[in-house]
């Protein structure tokens, strides 16, 4: 695996983040329904009894659609939430309707400590992944915290979905050996399943 020079990722990062940031609002959310669509068929999805998911932000694939559909089904869902004091890590949380979300650090809706349940040493079923940009790899290039990176490495048998739009998905993605690379990734028009 290459490694590539911090500016790189960051030329990349802020390309994509403005293409993203463009996007019309009622185009992106056409394209995340279909997206989430296409997540819901996955046989892994459709089996899974404990889902982590991310709230989007900044112009971020939704995943509204997924996570009441998840809830219907009685899934268990998990989000993330910043750790107190301990930059760059997550902890998983049992979410169980909207309301139990509030704003967190960077501006990211969050559990709410207070009433949603500390899932310790979680290994959901599948990880819904936000990020950047993708290949076809299934290499990711995230916000550049290393947080979702930290987080897979503690589920190593957790099937990560990178929902992303066609224009996020690049001929290659600048990565490091510490990235976590994605199971699948799913667009609005297609579906790769990453050669393990």
């Amino acid at each position: 695996m290459k490694t590539f020079a911090m500016d790189h990722k960051q030329a990349v990062r802020a390309a994509m983040l403005a293409r993203r940031s463009s996007q019309p609002d009622a185009e992106r959310m056409a394209l995340s329904r279909r997206i989430q669509k296409r997540i819901l068929a996955l046989p892994s999805v459709a089996q899974a009894r404990e889902v982590l998911l991310y709230a989007p932000v900044r112009g971020e694939v939704d995943t509204d659609m997924l996570r009441d559909a998840l809830w219907k089904r009685g899934v268990r869902v998990l989000l993330p939430r910043c750790r107190p004091h301990e930059a760059g890590c997550l902890d998983l949380h049992r979410v169980t309707c909207v309301g139990e979300l509030g704003s967190g650090k960077y501006g990211i809706p969050e559990p709410d400590p207070a009433v949603c349940e500390l899932i310790e040493a979680a290994q959901p079923d599948v990880a819904i992944v936000p990020g950047v940009a993708f290949d076809r790899t299934g290499a990711r290039l995230g916000m550049g915290g290393g947080f979702y990176d930290r987080l897979l490495a503690r589920m190593p048998e957790t099937a990560a979905i990178a929902p992303a739009f066609g224009f996020q998905l690049l001929d290659e993605v600048p990565s490091d050996t510490w990235d976590r690379r994605m199971h699948f990734i799913v667009t609005e028009s297609e579906t790769i399943e990453v050669a393990s």
